[in-house]
């Protein structure tokens, strides 16, 4: 996975870029109407049921505009939110609160919205043992807002990239020249380059489970669009050699069928592709 300073460089590179594209050479429309020494306070309310996601990102998004601002916290992260609460106050310049307001609620309403999503299958998962996980299945430029939320909705990040985690797939396996080859090739690789790289490997039926045992070294298998029946076979053949991940169009209908079939992980790329943004507005007090 990647580091901690990794991930605050990405998330500053979001800000930075996102107030490049919004503000351009100036908010024209603020600095039309407003005075340059005009201060004010706005209220970040909740119009929707959910849970909150977005809010350290806020802080860091208005400390980048205007470090003199000032953000009074009322609900974190990872909170049940419903219509009518209020989030935070920001104060300071009321051409800075306009120029951070755009930024701040959409990346919110977008992350609360993952973070909710994500929470629900938590909750569907609870007493299994088994965690959802995110995928690549990201909006570009934004993956670390994303992943960010995924975490705060209480899901587990899979790889960020595909630079920290290896991750075989159907395509790179029919390219290799099959599973064994895929693996030990991989394998060679990560020594070449002394790399300490994690290694998953995609079966797509029983047989793929069998021949990838055959060679060690992978830390996970990912069991893509298998049945319940053949999910718990598959499990039972891996027993602890590794761990084990289902994926394939699992829903919140199926998602606890596969979890009692025993796998460590199930993969979800709904969490980031197919969410509806929470209502949230930022309101002059």
């Amino acid at each position: 996975m990647i580091t901690k300073a990794q991930f605050d460089t990405e998330i500053e590179l979001i800000i930075a870029n996102a107030i490049r594209e919004d503000v351009g050479d100036g908010d024209h429309s603020s600095l039309a109407c407003i005075p340059n020494s005009a201060t004010g306070k706005a209220k970040l309310l909740v119009k929707d049921e959910g849970i909150l996601a977005g809010v350290d990102f806020a802080k860091k998004v208005f400390n980048y505009v205007d470090p003199e601002m000032q953000v009074e916290v009322l609900i974190e992260d990872g909170s049940k939110v419903k219509y009518g609460d209020i989030a935070f106050y920001v104060s300071g310049s009321s051409q800075s609160i306009l120029k951070a307001e755009r930024l701040v609620l959409n990346a919110m309403q977008r992350m609360s919205a993952i973070a909710t999503k994500t929470n629900q299958f938590v909750q569907l998962l609870e007493g299994t043992g088994t965690k959802i996980l995110d995928t690549r299945k990201t909006t570009p430029g934004i993956r670390a807002l994303e992943k960010w939320a995924v975490k705060i909705g209480g899901g587990v990040n899979h790889r960020f990239a595909l630079y920290d985690m290896i991750m075989l797939k159907d395509n790179h396996i029919d390219f290799a020249g099959g599973i064994t080859n895929a693996i030990k090739k991989t394998k060679k690789y990560l020594k070449d380059t002394n790399r300490d790289l994690k290694i998953i490997v995609e079966a797509r039926d029983l047989d793929e489970i069998k021949e990838i045992l055959k060679t060690p070294g992978v830390y996970r298998i990912l069991i893509d669009n298998f049945n319940y029946e053949d999910t718990r076979k598959a499990v039972e053949l891996i027993g602890d050699t590794c761990l084990t991940e289902s994926s394939g169009g699992i829903n919140e209908k199926t998602v606890r069928k596969y979890a009692e079939c025993g796998v460590d992980f199930i993969s979800s790329g709904a969490l980031t592709h197919s969410v509806y943004n929470l209502d949230l507005s930022l309101k002059a007090v």
